[in-house]
């Protein structure tokens, strides 16, 4: 077995459920999940019924690269929601994926340059001394693309990033999101040895869990920075179509870049996905657009990965991604939620409205873990703790005595959820 599965922590969720064992909730209060980011909204009808008509194509083998109608579709899309003026090509500059998962995943394994540790085991292999080894390494610490490379990612995080640096052979690098920076990695902290080892940054805008949105301004620094150490920048913007002023929607990557003047997108890839913004996280559709020279070397990995499109997902997809209308009754529904809850929790709990996406990050009067313990234990409601989102780092765990709260769930129990939860902290 790959021996780096080892070093991947539990998941979130197993956590969480060794957290429960032993609770008994109350039997007359019905179970409210608030922990998993799983939308709830009905999907649209129009895709449901695309995804019937279409089940005759199972007969054929799907490319990896997927219909060019799909691919132009999503073009027109990302062209009209990030004003790209034209700069982008749905032949070279677009993939589809099987959600933003596997993709953010996979992207990873591909980019990632392990370089010297494969060659310093030749030469180990070869019978050379271990005093030239070490000269060996010396000589290539000047090259940060080959050795001890970097993948740079917020902290609290989508583990998906850490598991995938992990297994690619790279080391996760942890910035932290704290209220002082408003939830946004201090990316001025950075010191040059570690951007020279970067060789690719996950950044997560609007966030999970923080719902923190970066500015166009740090988006443009980013890329610079990603020009002048060459490294790649993979955008997690799966939560972008989920904000609460409509004149206002979350900037994107692509959006900067083109504004910043580097129209052909170099060293940005974006991750956008069907599952929030149309309900849809059973069809497991998304995409992956930006630089075409990386894209090109990613579809060769995934053509051997073998992970094409089924062909009934690919025309639900292009059909999801022409229409707006129930992309902004969804937003309509989230506002009303977080309306509704803030109401009941802001006068006894340090929470706020976020930029975006649909969790709450609350503060906790007790620990995260015990505080999350209780309210199941007592209140039959579950949320994730703030901590089993995050890595303990020398500045301490930027999740610790935080709760996530995900407003997935109808109106009805959101609210019901809310008033079990103040009187929980009431109680304390």
């Amino acid at each position: 077995m790959n021996p780096d599965l080892a070093k991947l922590h539990p998941y979130p969720f197993e956590k969480l459920a060794k957290l429960k064992q032993g609770c008994n909730p109350p039997v007359d209060k019905p179970h409210i999940a608030l922990s998993i980011g799983e939308p709830k909204h009905p999907t649209p009808s129009f895709i449901t019924e695309a995804v019937i008509e279409h089940l005759h194509g199972l007969s054929t083998y799907p490319t990896t690269i997927g219909t060019i109608e799909l691919r132009q579709s999503i073009a027109q899309w990302l062209d009209t929601r990030f004003n790209l003026q034209g700069h982008i090509d749905a032949a070279t500059q677009v993939l589809p994926v099987n959600g933003t998962r596997e993709a953010l995943f996979s992207f990873a394994q591909a980019v990632v340059n392990q370089g010297v540790n494969q060659e310093v085991n030749q030469e180990v292999n070869q019978g050379v001394s271990q005093l030239d080894i070490d000269a060996s390494i010396n000589i290539k610490l000047a090259d940060p693309l080959i050795l001890d490379p970097l993948i740079l990612m917020p902290n609290p995080f989508y583990q998906i990033y850490e598991g995938a640096a992990i297994l690619a052979g790279a080391e996760p690098y942890l910035l932290n999101c704290t209220a002082e920076n408003s939830f946004i990695p201090d990316f001025n902290s950075v010191s040059e040895d570690v951007w020279q080892r970067c060789q690719l940054l996950y950044i997560c805008s609007p966030g999970n869990p923080t719902g923190a949105v970066i500015d166009q301004s740090t988006l443009t620094t980013l890329i610079e920075l990603a020009h002048q150490y060459d490294f790649i920048i993979a955008a997690d913007e799966c939560y972008s179509e989920i904000y609460f002023d409509e004149a206002k929607p979350p900037v994107g990557l692509l959006q900067a870049a083109v504004a910043a003047g580097y129209s052909d997108l170099s060293h940005c890839v974006v991750f956008h996905s069907l599952s929030k913004r149309s309900n849809a996280p059973g069809l497991r559709s998304g995409f992956v657009a930006g630089d075409a020279k990386i894209l090109k070397d990613f579809l060769r990995y995934r053509t051997y990965h073998g992970c094409a499109m089924p062909p009934a997902t690919q025309a639900a997809s292009l059909v999801a991604w022409q229409d707006e209308q129930h992309v902004a009754l969804n937003r309509e529904l989230y506002r009303d939620k977080f309306t509704a809850v803030l109401a009941i929790l802001s006068p006894v709990m340090t929470v706020s409205l976020p930029q975006a996406g649909f969790y709450l990050w609350a503060e906790t009067p007790i620990s995260d873990e015990d505080f999350s313990r209780r309210l199941f234990d007592e209140q039959n409601v579950t949320v994730l703790p703030g901590s089993y989102l995050a890595r303990d780092t020398n500045s301490g765990n930027p999740g610790e005595n935080r709760i996530r709260m995900a407003l997935v769930a109808p109106i009805e129990e959101c609210v019901e959820a809310a008033y079990r939860i103040k009187q929980l902290v009431e109680a304390l």
